[in-house]
């Protein structure tokens, strides 16, 4: 193997490890998607997602829209557009 690539593929395979969202940031990201859009709430897919506290987020959609997903008084998932 080239000494040139022997020196750069590890820059490369950490470069990419690195780069990549989480797991845990996928899967929470598909299931405000699949709650949003069971819900009937125009979203696409959720692009990013903050968490503001215990089962309360908020979600950024690839169409632009925001929602607060959070569970209220009742126990009920309900999404607010912000």
């Amino acid at each position: 193997m080239n000494k040139r690539v022997k020196r750069w593929a590890p820059i490369v395979a950490l470069t990419a490890f690195f780069a990549g969202t989480s797991p845990a940031a996928d899967m929470l990201s598909k299931d405000l998607t699949s709650t949003i859009a069971l819900l009937g709430l125009p979203c696409g897919q959720v692009v990013s997602a903050k968490r503001l506290g215990e089962n309360d987020y908020l979600a950024t959609c690839s169409n632009k829209m925001r929602y607060r997903v959070f569970v209220n008084a009742q126990g009920r998932v309900v999404a607010q557009r912000q």
